[in-house]
């Protein structure tokens, strides 16, 4: 009987059983393969993350799992990994590889406790959205407040800006049509002002219907919204996300350079540890 060890951590939030759960298998060594997908699907959170010895820079490499598929980045994992190993690394920044690049952390502690996270995101590639008008009609919205466009950060986003908060929260989209045309794209749709922004984030395509906090969303969002004038390059933004589904998140993004040379994406976020266990496997 082999006994393999995970951390439950709530990701974007500093008060347990909100934000975004993520389960860090600790030590992945001896884990065969053909288990971690299994794992993840009975996990069944948004992602689960094993850990293993690095191979480059890093301090750890990761591998990332939703219920459905192995993710080569996401924002939460990232984030949830660093609280976790943080306080054994005795680090104030931990170096993460993944399968989109290194991801460096910085910590923030007050004493020994890790209260707040950043990460610096590798930089998102633009794309063309070519299927704005069934992705509205799947989301049951009319049109976007700005263009509707795609970024690809080893996960791909596209971006929907409605005209209030409120229009967020009433969104009821059509999921089976969602995952049909989205696969693994999430579907984000947000609205706010100056430095305050609310944000839902769909991706039934991927076994995630909706996500309670979207790391990976976040600092592309801060680039979607510099983009377009709606605040500066350089300003961090608070982004509210997860009310609907009874799990309240807060994000931080911030997006620096300009609509011409994008120089840097940073995300950040509290976390906090909430359940330890193990799985033992024949």
């Amino acid at each position: 009987m082999a006994a393999f060890r995970y951390v439950v951590v709530d990701v974007f939030t500093d008060r347990a059983l909100t934000g975004n759960q993520l389960a860090v298998f600790t030590d992945a060594r001896d884990l065969p393969d053909e288990l971690l997908q299994p794992l993840a699907r009975e996990m069944n959170f948004s992602e689960t993350v094993f850990v293993y010895p690095p191979e480059g820079e890093g301090h750890v490499r990761i591998r990332i799992f939703t219920p459905m598929s192995e993710m080569p980045f996401a924002g939460h994992p990232c984030l949830g990994t660093a609280f976790v190993l943080g306080g054994p690394l005795q680090a104030m920044e931990v170096r993460l590889e993944t399968g989109a690049g290194l991801v460096p952390v910085a910590l923030e502690r007050e004493g020994a406790r890790i209260v707040f996270g950043r990460m610096s995101q590798p930089l998102p590639k633009l794309e063309a959205y070519p299927h704005e008008a069934e992705l509205l009609a799947a989301l049951g919205v009319e049109r976007s407040e700005l263009p509707v466009e795609l970024y690809d950060l080893g996960i791909r986003h596209v971006y929907v800006a409605l005209p209030d908060e409120g229009a967020v929260a009433a969104l009821d989209p059509d999921m089976s049509a969602l995952a049909r045309l989205t696969g693994y794209v999430g579907a984000n749709c947000f609205a706010g002002a100056g430095t305050h922004w609310k944000t839902r984030m769909f991706a039934p395509g991927d076994g995630v219907p909706e996500d309670p906090a979207t790391g990976s969303a976040a600092g592309p969002l801060a680039v979607h919204l510099a983009r377009h004038g709606r605040i500066a390059f350089g300003e961090e933004i608070e982004i509210r996300q997860g009310e609907e589904i009874g799990r309240p998140s807060v994000l931080y993004a911030r997006a620096e350079g300009s609509a011409d040379r994008l120089e840097r994406v940073e995300v950040g976020g509290s976390a906090v540890v909430v359940a330890r266990g193990e799985f033992q496997l024949r």
